[in-house]
C-alpha cells in the first residue's frame, strides 16, 4: 500500500466530543487519497488491538510504571503495573542497594486501561529512606526507583529554559545566527495596512515559525511567576543573548526579558497592540529559522505579515476566526508587563519604569475592549481558538492591584472572578484546541493570597478547579481527570500548578494523591512508560515533532538543543484516527499499549501527541521550580 506523507506543519484543530463519540464523522470533505490514509490508519489500529489482545492471551509479560525522576520522600508514592492479571502483594518486592526488601503498602485492583489487560496501583508511600530501589512485580521486568529529596534538586528545573533558548527569534543563540530580520508589514490594519514596524525578537511558537502574543505573553508570565515563588532555587549560566556564560542574572529572568522586550516591540504605539507574526504560509518551510524562505509577498524570505489584535472576527483570505474583542491578549500585555515591571524593579528600575507604564495603558486599553481576540487563519480554517477573557482581565487587574495598592483594582478583579469560577476545561471531557486559554487562572490565586476579608471565596474556587479534576480521575488506574485533547500535557502541568498552589495556600491535602499522580504521569507513570520531557529521563521523546530533530548544529545532534521541551501528550484514539494524511515513520514502540482510550506515539510524523510548544514547556518552570526548592 501507498504510504500516504503528511507535510511538517500541524494544522491547528482539536477534536470535539461530537467526534469522540463518532470517530467516523469527518473534520471536513476529504479527498480520495485521505480517505484512503484514514482507512488505513484504522486497520492498523484494529490489527495493533486484535494484536494486543492475542498477546495478553498467550502469556505477555506485564510491565510496571514509575515515576523515573524520582520520589520525594514524604510523596505518596504509587507506580502502576498493566499485565495479564492483578497483581497481589505476594507479587510485589521493592528493594534497598544493600538487599533489604520491603512489601506494599497496598495494592488496589483498578479498572483496566485497554482490553485484555489488568491495571494495579501498587502504594509504597511508607518508604521513606533516601536511596536506589529496584522494584519488582510478578512476571514484569524490574523497574529502578529513586527516593529522595534531590529528585528534582539536580538541574531539571533549568532544562526548560534550554528548549526556550533554541526557540529564540531575531537572534538564535543555538545556530547563533540572526533570523527574521524584516519583520515585518501591517495586514488588516486599516489605515496602516503596509506600515512596517520593527517587531524582531521573542521566540518561535512551537515547531513552526509563527509566533502569537498569547502564547508569548503567557510564557512570560509564567517565567516571572516561577521566578516569584521560588527565586532562590534559579542559577545564571548564560548571557542575555542566550549565549554560554554567566551575567550576574538569573537565566530565567534573561529568558522572561526576551520575551518583554519583544512585546514591547508589539505594543509599538499608544492604543496600538499587535497580536500575530506570520501565518499558515510559514508551513511550507522546513528548516533552521536563518534559512526561511517563505514567501508572505514581499519575496522570499523578506517580511512576514504582522496582524492587530482586532475585536472582530478577521482573516486574510477567505477563512476567519471568532474574535469578540481585544481583552483576552491585551490583557496579557499589561499582566505581564506589570509583573515585569515588579520583578526587575531592583535589577533594572528604567526598564521597570517602561513596563509598569505601559502596563497601566494595556489595562486601560482592555477595560474598553472586553472580550476574546483569536488567532488570525490565512489558507487553513485553524487558528487558536481562546473564547475566554475575563480571566486574563482579572489577572491583570491583580498585577495593577500590587503596583497601586487601589482597592477598586481588588473589586473589579473579584467581579471578574465570579464570571468564570473555574476554567471551564477543569473536570470537561473535551475543548477546542486553547479554548479555554490560559489552561490555568492566576488570577484565582493572586485573589487568594490576598489578606481581604473575602480571600476565602476564591480559595473556594481553586478548590472546586482540583476536585473536578481529581473526582473524574478517581477511577482511573493512573488517577489521570485531563482531557485527552491537543496538548493535553499542558492540561495535566496546569492542573498540578493549580493543586500545588492551593495546597500550599492552605495546607489541605485532600487532593494530594490526584496533584502526585498527575505529575507522575509526565514522568512515567503512563501506559507508555514515557517521561514527557525531551531529555530528562532515558526513556523521553527521541523522535519529537521538529525541524531541530534531524538536523546536526555545531557537531551535535539537534535532539540535545531540544532537551527540557514539553511534548503535547497523549490524545483519544478518536483523535489520531481522524487525522488526515499520516503515518508513523518507523514501527510504533508502543504498539501494545494503544488500545486504551489515548494514544502516544514517539514519532516525528505524530504531530498530534510529539510535538514540543513553547508555552507548555513555560509553565514546567514553576511546577519543576517548586519541586526543587523542597530539598
Amino acid at each position: 500500500m501507498q504510504k500516504y506523507k503528511k507535510s511538517f506543519k500541524k494544522p491547528y484543530f482539536c477534536v470535539t466530543l461530537a467526534h469522540i463519540r463518532a470517530g467516523s464523522r469527518k473534520l471536513a470533505p476529504q479527498s480520495p487519497s485521505e480517505n484512503m490514509a484514514r482507512t488505513f490508519i484504522l486497520r492498523r489500529i484494529m490489527a495493533q488491538a486484535l494484536a494486543a489482545i492475542v498477546a495478553l492471551a498467550a502469556g505477555a509479560r506485564g510491565v510496571t510504571r514509575v515515576n523515573s525522576i524520582g520520589y520525594l520522600p514524604d510523596d505518596i508514592k504509587a507506580a502502576v503495573y498493566l499485565g495479564p492479571k492483578h497483581a497481589s502483594p505476594a507479587d510485589i518486592t521493592l528493594t534497598d542497594k544493600t538487599g533489604n526488601a520491603f512489601r506494599p503498602d497496598s495494592v488496589t485492583a483498578e479498572v483496566s486501561w485497554q482490553p485484555g489487560e489488568e491495571a494495579s496501583r501498587i502504594y509504597f508511600s511508607s518508604v521513606t529512606t533516601p536511596g536506589e530501589y529496584s522494584l519488582t512485580v510478578a512476571d514484569a521486568e524490574p523497574v529502578a526507583v529513586y527516593i529522595g529529596s534531590d529528585a528534582y534538586a539536580r538541574g531539571l528545573h533549568e532544562l526548560p529554559l534550554q528548549y526556550l533558548r533554541q526557540q529564540r527569534c531575531g537572534y538564535n543563540p543555538v545556530h547563533d545566527a540572526l533570523c527574521h530580520q524584516n519583520d515585518g508589514h501591517m495586514v488588516l490594519a486599516g489605515d496602516l495596512d503596509g506600515w512596517h514596524f520593527d517587531v524582531r525578537g521573542g521566540w518561535h511558537d512551537a515547531s513552526d515559525y509563527l509566533q502569537y502574543l498569547t502564547t508569548s505573553a503567557n510564557t512570560v508570565y509564567q517565567l516571572l511567576f516561577a521566578y516569584r515563588q521560588n527565586p532562590a532555587v534559579w542559577g545564571d549560566s548564560h548571557d542575555a543573548a542566550g549565549r554560554s556564560g554567566s551575567n550576574g542574572v538569573p537565566d530565567i529572568l534573561d529568558e522572561a526579558r526576551w520575551g518583554l522586550e519583544w512585546m514591547l516591540r508589539m505594543n509599538p504605539r499608544d492604543g496600538l497592540y499587535l497580536n500575530q507574526i506570520a501565518d499558515d504560509r510559514d508551513h511550507r518551510y522546513v528548516g533552521a529559522p536563518q534559512n526561511d524562505s517563505t514567501d508572505y509577498g514581499w519575496g522570499p524570505g523578506g517580511a512576514r505579515p504582522v496582524y492587530p489584535c482586532s475585536s472582530a472576527p478577521y482573516g486574510l483570505k477567505n477563512n476567519k476566526n471568532r474574535s469578540t474583542g481585544q481583552a483576552s491578549s491585551v490583557a496579557k500585555f499589561a499582566s505581564s508587563f506589570g509583573l515585569g515591571a515588579e520583578i526587575f524593579r531592583a535589577l533594572d528600575p528604567a526598564f521597570a519604569d517602561t513596563l509598569e507604564a505601559r502596563s497601566h495603558k494595556a489595562y486601560l486599553h482592555a477595560e474598553a475592549h472586553p472580550g476574546a481576540c483569536q488567532t488570525a487563519p490565512c489558507n487553513s480554517p485553524y487558528f487558536y481558538e481562546e473564547d475566554n477573557w475575563t480571566d486574563d482581565l482579572e489577572l491583570a487587574a491583580m498585577a495593577r492591584f500590587r503596583a497601586t495598592a487601589d482597592t477598586a483594582l481588588l473589586a473589579r478583579a473579584a467581579a471578574l472572578a465570579r464570571m468564570e469560577p473555574t476554567t471551564p476545561w477543569l473536570g470537561a471531557d473535551t475543548a477546542r484546541h486553547y479554548q479555554w486559554y490560559p489552561f490555568l487562572n492566576l488570577g484565582h490565586y493572586e485573589l487568594a493570597r490576598t489578606d481581604s476579608p473575602g480571600h476565602a471565596e476564591f480559595v473556594s474556587l481553586l478548590r472546586d478547579g482540583v476536585r473536578k479534576v481529581a473526582e473524574r480521575g478517581a477511577r482511573d488506574p493512573f488517577r489521570i481527570g485531563i482531557p485527552f485533547v491537543w496538548c493535553s500535557n499542558n492540561f495535566a502541568v496546569a492542573f498540578v500548578t493549580q493543586a500545588m498552589l492551593y495546597r500550599d495556600l492552605t495546607g489541605d491535602s485532600t487532593f494530594r494523591e490526584a496533584e502526585t499522580a498527575i505529575r507522575d504521569w509526565l514522568f512515567g507513570v503512563n501506559p507508555w512508560g514515557q517521561t514527557m520531557i525531551i531529555g530528562a529521563a532515558p526513556a523521553s521523546p527521541k523522535d519529537p515533532h521538529s525541524a531541530m530533530t534531524d538536523m546536526e548544529v555545531n557537531g551535535r545532534p539537534g535532539l540535545e538543543y531540544l532537551a527540557g521541551g514539553l511534548v503535547d501528550g497523549p490524545v483519544y484514539r478518536t483523535i489520531f484516527s481522524a487525522l488526515q494524511g499520516v503515518h508513523l515513520r518507523h514501527d510504533d514502540a508502543f504498539a501494545d499499549h494503544q488500545q486504551g482510550r489515548a494514544v502516544y506515539h514517539d514519532d516525528f510524523s505524530d504531530y498530534s501527541t510529539n510535538e514540543p510548544t513553547m508555552d507548555g514547556t513555560a509553565s514546567l518552570t514553576y511546577l519543576l521550580g517548586r519541586l526543587a526548592a523542597q530539598r
